[in-house]
């Protein structure tokens, strides 16, 4: 059985609502092709998007409100700890989205969502549908533990933006789209660091363990359906590879 994964932003599925017409359109494509293709199987790492970045933001703002009373009592005493937290919103936001998605695709997905990539071993159906699985990294490592296990040789990154950029290129217009790059050139843009709601293309701590099991990472447009099945289907399509 072939396997493919699909690591799908929460900006995607629910960038401040659940976006209902995009997931229409997209469950529909994925249904086509299964059909086409009886003998693939697909998982799904569904991120957090706006609700986790809204839950931590909300956070921050009430931290910041904290009388003297409070910071005492209520604090967290170390930057780790606050990051701790902050990534558990996120993570939460993520379980939401799953059930979301798997709950739309029915009895293709009839495994309970993954909330440990480590832990499940059976796939059952065609479908299987994971979330956030704990603080330290984003979704995307819960895509490359679960392509390692189910042996998978990609992982689609699915996001609001087309492509890897130089740079941020809302914030500097010299910034030029890339079509293929290697991971320790990625890896030199992107850093080491986790930062729980940090936006990036790709999470540095998956980039680490993508680079070192040598999967391919196709970054594109979750939101450009006919995009997506070019890439499903080995056609050329627009986005960035990292290999």
């Amino acid at each position: 059985m072939d396997t493919k994964v699909l690591s799908v932003g929460g900006s995607i599925i629910a960038p401040d609502a659940v976006d209902v017409n995009l997931l229409s359109e997209f469950s529909a494509m994925i249904v086509s092709w299964l059909t086409e293709h009886p003998d693939s199987r697909l998982i799904f790492v569904a991120g957090g998007g706006g609700p986790a970045r809204n839950y931590q933001n909300a956070y921050k703002q009430v931290a910041e409100k904290f009388t003297a009373e409070q910071k005492n009592a209520c604090a967290f005493k170390d930057e780790a700890s606050f990051n701790y937290a902050c990534d558990w919103l996120g993570i939460m936001a993520t379980r939401m989205n799953a059930q979301v998605l798997k709950t739309v695709f029915g009895p293709l997905c009839p495994q309970d969502v993954v909330t440990d990539p480590t832990a499940v071993s059976d796939f059952k159906g065609r479908i299987l549908v994971a979330a956030g699985w704990k603080p330290g990294f984003s979704t995307d490592n819960d895509a490359v533990l679960l392509a390692e296990k189910f042996n998978a040789d990609t992982v689609l990154n699915l996001s609001n933006i087309e492509k890897v950029y130089t740079d941020d290129p809302r914030k500097n217009p010299d910034a030029k789209p890339i079509d293929e790059i290697s991971w320790k050139d990625f890896r030199a843009m992107v850093g080491d660091e986790w930062v729980p709601g940090k936006n990036c293309p790709f999470d540095p701590i998956a980039s680490k363990k993508a680079s070192e099991l040598g999967l391919k990472v196709i970054c594109a447009a979750g939101k450009n359906i006919e995009n997506i099945r070019a890439i499903l289907d080995g056609k050329n399509y627009t986005g960035t590879t990292i290999k």
